[in-house]
């Protein structure tokens, strides 16, 4: 995929993103990246609250960036729980946030 990568945070906790999160981003411009924290949505085990911290959640959308390869940084859109996650993760790793939409 091409495009400015831009990963979405969703609200919750336990949320989980949808098909319908893409409508906030152009497709034409944007590399869209859904990631549904631990614990929710699509993640597995569902509804798991062991090993689920602020900090895991950061380490694994590092993990998500790093193993997509090619981007370097990206744009961070969170909604609700999603905009504290963006700001965790933007403190933990401010090179490579390259803006926040809260």
């Amino acid at each position: 995929p091409s495009g400015e990568p831009v990963l979405f945070m969703h609200g919750g906790p336990g949320g989980g993103t949808t098909p319908h999160d893409h409508r906030f981003f152009d497709p034409h411009h944007f590399r869209i990246v859904l990631f549904d924290q631990r614990g929710a949505g699509r993640s597995r085990p569902s509804g798991e609250t062991r090993d689920n911290s602020i900090d895991l959640i950061i380490s694994d959308a590092e993990t998500l960036r790093m193993a997509l390869g090619g981007i370097e940084s990206w744009h961070v859109f969170g909604g609700s729980w999603g905009s504290t996650m963006a700001l965790c993760l933007a403190l933990a790793h401010p090179t490579r946030v390259k803006s926040l939409t809260l």
